[in-house]
């Protein structure tokens, strides 16, 4: 007699198992849109000479002309860790240029060069690509920017609140 197949974990599970399922986490969902989304960057930005965390430097440049390190860091939401490396090879790329302020030694100034301003000209083709590539009329990609940031302000506010693995709060 051929033996039944065992029934599977996720088939026993339980309504509170569900809620560990891996396509049931918000987390996960993020995460792989955001591979995702970089993958489609890849090919885009391989003519700029650039990778996405360098790309989204140079947005905040380009929009902001001159930023302070501490200032490019929080508009990029990068810490020192990772953005000084970056800012070092942007600078060896000569997009950048790093210089201490004149009005405080202890700030350091990053902003671009002039090869740096002209990868902007470059570089407007990538959104419209990225727009191809989402299938989202700009309303709805507009909408899903604002989401985005909701959501990111919402976490943020409650990081301090959450104790790891419990579900209590500290309060």
């Amino acid at each position: 007699m051929a033996k039944l197949p065992a029934a599977s974990p996720r088939s026993r599970a339980t309504e509170k198992d569900v809620a560990l399922f891996l396509d049931n986490q918000l987390c996960f969902a993020l995460y792989a849109a955001s591979l995702a989304m970089t993958k489609v960057y890849r090919p885009l930005l391989e003519p700029l000479g650039l990778t996405y965390p360098q790309y989204i430097v140079m947005l905040a440049l380009w929009e902001h002309g001159e930023l302070s390190a501490g200032g490019l860091g929080e508009r990029v939401a990068l810490d020192s860790g990772t953005l000084v490396p970056l800012i070092r090879k942007l600078k060896a790329l000569g997009l950048v240029e790093r210089q201490r302020s004149a009005s405080d030694d202890r700030s350091v100034l990053i902003s671009l060069t002039p090869a740096g301003a002209q990868l902007r000209e470059r570089a407007h083709a990538v959104p419209a690509h990225i727009g191809c590539a989402v299938k989202y009329t700009p309303e709805q990609g507009l909408a899903l920017v604002q989401s985005l940031k909701s959501l990111r302000a919402a976490l943020l506010d409650s990081a301090q609140a959450v104790v790891p693995a419990t579900g209590d709060a500290r309060r």
